[in-house]
């Protein structure tokens, strides 16, 4: 019953086009990892190595960002202080595409600022991503911004299509997000 199982499970994710696959705990150890088990499988499979680079640039924007900002994670002091973010990144095809999804928990505090940042983003074309990316690098980055301010514009530089996302209500503190680029 157990190997079917996840033979079906497995099955799914081979027919919904998934090549890689991480849901749980992440740093930056483990970023690491599977950033590079991603670059060494897409190599073996002849990828463009343009292609290859857009992708592997979002995923580890992607999962900067679980690691950054989800609203699920565990911390502890083991001689060192630790903390890892809790969410999902999937990488697959479709359509001759590489996409590349991530998805996590965000306080309801914080989906209204990401949702109007991505609506915005998702709203211009190549042109005008690039001409805000420029404006953005002159400006000092939002006070919430655990890095540059940045990384979602880097992302819709690399997209080929407009980013796909969503939010689902968990409750009135937190909804799940999920974001999808197409590269």
């Amino acid at each position: 019953m157990l190997a079917k199982q996840y033979r079906s499970f497995k099955h799914d994710l081979d027919q919904r086009g998934i090549i890689f696959s991480f849901s749980g705990y992440l740093s930056e150890e483990i970023l690491y990892s599977l950033g590079n088990a991603l670059r060494q499988k897409m190599t073996l499979e002849d990828a463009n190595i343009t292609t290859v680079k857009k992708v592997f640039s979002v995923f580890v924007e992607q999962a900067q960002n679980i690691i950054r900002y989800s609203a699920e994670k565990l911390s502890g002091d083991a001689g060192q202080t630790i903390e890892l973010s809790s969410g999902m990144v999937t990488i697959g095809t479709e359509n001759d595409r590489f996409f590349i999804v991530c998805a996590n928990v965000v306080l309801a505090t914080d989906e209204p600022r990401l949702r109007q940042r991505l609506e915005l983003l998702r709203s211009m074309d190549r042109d005008a991503i690039k001409a805000y990316y420029k404006e953005q690098l002159r400006e000092a980055p939002e006070e919430q911004s655990k890095g540059a301010t940045i990384g979602l514009i880097e992302i819709a530089r690399r997209a080929s299509e407009p980013i796909e996302f969503d939010f689902d209500p968990i409750d009135d503190q937190k909804f799940f997000f999920c974001m999808k680029v197409s590269i």
